[in-house]
């Protein structure tokens, strides 16, 4: 598995958290910043990691900013991504099991380090279901193929 991070300025700390936890986990993945506490606008983020997992490059993307909102709204612009706002451990379970979520938002001033690091280990170790969800995610696609 390939993953790819990246955060604004209101993400840096829990970023660095996160990236401690993919080594941990033996877990390749690329940083795609950002390296100062300045503020920066988080599309200049979310969107280029959105576009590597929609393109293929990765399997995954984590996103933080302040809250999670910002980069989840950027990222789910880009066609293919399923990016998930998740602050408690059953989300990130459920946004892979039901939603074949691909990148996972989260908010540093929302949550701490410790509950994040198990959020993120659950939605990475959680699998998609398949099945009845399909239905639901082909719709999806069918209307990114028409609208995007």
């Amino acid at each position: 598995m390939k993953v790819v991070i990246a955060s604004d300025h209101g993400g840096i700390k829990l970023r660095e958290e996160i990236k401690s936890l993919l080594t941990e986990l033996g877990i390749e993945f690329e940083d795609m910043g950002c390296d100062c506490e300045t503020s920066v606008d988080y599309p200049d983020y979310a969107l280029p990691v959105a576009q590597k997992v929609a393109d293929g490059e990765f399997d995954k993307g984590i996103l933080i900013c302040g809250t999670g909102i910002g980069m989840s709204i950027a990222a789910n612009k880009v066609r293919g991504i399923r990016c998930a706002l998740v602050h408690d451990v059953f989300s990130a379970k459920v946004t892979r099991e039901h939603n074949d979520s691909n990148i996972l938002a989260m908010g540093e001033r929302v949550i701490g380090p410790g509950l994040a690091r198990e959020i993120v280990r659950t939605w990475l170790s959680a699998e998609y279901e398949g099945g009845r969800h399909d239905k639901r995610i082909g719709k999806i696609k069918e209307y990114e193929e028409k609208n995007v």
